[in-house]
């Protein structure tokens, strides 16, 4: 259970990142075609911060549960 919780709040964190990135331009309050604002900047780099952190660490799990299923198939071969 506890593993699906952090599965969950790694995915809400990537798709919180996400938006933060796209949230200037698909809200509105980054004005097309003008110097970027300092709440525009640091939504870019915050949001991009979250996601990608989120991103690498969902691809860890994965590859570690992958690698645990993997060992398992090999003992129940053996």
């Amino acid at each position: 259970m506890k593993t699906k919780l952090g599965v969950a709040a790694l995915i809400l964190l990537f798709v919180g990142g996400l938006w933060l990135v796209a949230a200037p331009f698909a809200v509105g309050y980054q004005p097309r075609g003008d110097e970027w604002t300092d709440a525009t900047i640091n939504d870019l780099w915050i949001g991009g911060l979250l996601a990608g952190g989120a991103f690498v660490t969902l691809v860890v799990y994965a590859a570690d549960a992958l690698r645990e299923l993997a060992h398992r198939g090999r003992h129940a071969v053996d």
